[in-house]
């Protein structure tokens, strides 16, 4: 640099002074872009694998796809085959008895000697071919027509009009009303294509306000039945709960449908993911047991004390997070494969009609849990301070999670009364 030599040592000491502070303002700026970098790189990893992440995100750009699940060993060194496996219930094209429509099929033409087949003796059917089918699908108008009859004695009666036609000259029947709800709720098929589908199927014309009002409508007629079935889940044993984002209304706003569920019966509840539609929400009335992710507001002690299940889907998950995060570690898979096992032993005796899985299989299993929860909590030490303050390294907060709340996640193994994940079928 030139001019140095002409500096006087003091001048000297305060120039390198001032670099040493710079340096040192660099290193610091360099880590704070190195840990943004390490925040964004983790932002974008994310998928239905390895988080809570919807499986609808993966295709997002930029976004990694989940890890290809390993194959599971073949039994009996036999390859796995494609389609319906070993053991699993079968369907097929029964054979009927009672068909609801016969066609008889003669042979036609003229016979080698010159003679019309049409005068042959039947000598009965020698094969029988039966086929499932379904009518082509034409929305038929049906006119009722109200008479007015007038009595011997004078008198002047008008038929009623029948349940289910309303006052209007022309209207949708209840079947082509139920198709209109069924596409828009159980396959979440919107308005506009629900109304082309329906007119595509069947002929029929439904204007988009009419399908969209018909969910306002079905609200109205299953209001009684929701709050029965909302009684039978606070008496169940069991209750699997679960919140979904959402985009509801012109504004596209973000809201989560709220579900409790049991094998039999559902219950939704559109809101919002704060306490406050929590106290709303079905969980302070539930007496028994409450499978979840995990989220905050379940433990909230303003919705009363009960017993958990964690999902062990949303754990199997952030423990693949935890292998991502911690390739040369041995813990995350062993408690994946802890977990794995102890779900197939209770799945397995829920199959067999047994009351409990095997002991020494569950106790082999809980011990390798307990070894790989231990070997992982030494492994990824907490960061001394306030959590607010303070952000633990990946899998910390949920090794203690694993540790402090065991009961909780391993309750399935104990009752098979519980299932191991929220995700019942509704």
């Amino acid at each position: 640099m030139s001019g140095l030599e002409e500096l006087s040592r003091e001048e000297l000491i305060a120039l390198a002074g001032a670099l040493a502070g710079r340096v040192t303002a660099l290193e610091q700026e360099n880590g704070e872009l190195r840990e943004r970098v390490t925040r964004l790189e983790r932002l974008i990893s994310r998928n239905s694998g390895n988080s809570g992440m919807p499986s609808s995100g993966d295709d997002l750009p930029g976004k990694p796809q989940p890890k290809a699940k390993p194959a599971k060993p073949a039994k009996g060194g036999v390859k796995r085959r494609p389609g319906k496996q070993s053991g699993a219930p079968g369907t097929h094209l029964a054979w009927s008895d009672d068909p609801d429509e016969r066609v008889e099929h003669f042979p036609a033409g003229t016979c080698g000697c010159g003679a019309d087949l049409a005068g042959a003796v039947d000598l009965g059917v020698t094969a029988r071919h039966q086929q499932i089918e379904v009518p082509l699908m034409t929305a038929t108008r049906i006119q009722h027509d109200l008479h007015t009859v007038a009595c011997r004695c004078g008198k002047v009666h008008a038929a009623t009009r029948p349940q289910g036609v309303p006052a209007a000259p022309v209207s949708l029947g209840i079947n082509l009303q139920a198709w209109c709800v069924y596409l828009m709720v159980a396959h979440a098929i919107p308005v506009h294509r629900c109304a082309e589908l329906v007119a595509s199927l069947t002929g029929a014309a439904p204007s988009a306000g009419f399908v969209h009002g018909m969910i306002a409508r079905a609200a109205q007629a299953v209001e009684q039945t929701n709050l029965r079935i909302r009684t039978l889940l606070t008496l169940a044993y069991v209750v699997c709960c679960d919140e979904t984002p959402i985009r509801v209304g012109a504004a596209k706003a973000k809201r989560y449908l709220l579900v409790a569920c049991t094998d039999r019966y559902t219950w939704y509840m559109l809101g919002e993911r704060t306490l406050a539609s929590f106290k709303k929400f079905i969980i302070a009335d539930l007496s028994g047991v409450i499978v979840h992710d995990r989220y905050q507001n379940y433990d909230s002690p303003e919705l009363g004390e009960r017993d958990h299940q964690l999902c062990a889907a949303h754990l199997l998950r952030d423990l693949e997070d935890c292998a991502e995060t911690h390739p040369g570690a041995a813990w995350p898979r062993q408690i994946q494969t802890a977990l794995r096992g102890l779900i197939h032993a209770a799945n397995l005796a829920r199959e067999q009609g047994k009351d409990g899985m095997d002991v020494g299989t569950k106790a082999m299993w809980i011990n390798s849990f307990r070894h790989g929860v231990r070997i992982g909590l030494s492994e990824v030490r907490r960061i001394p301070g306030a959590a607010k303050t303070v952000t633990q390294p990946i899998g910390r907060v949920l090794l203690e999670v694993l540790r402090d709340r065991e009961a909780d996640v391993l309750r399935f193994a104990h009752d098979l009364r519980i299932p191991a994940t929220n995700n019942q079928p509704a």
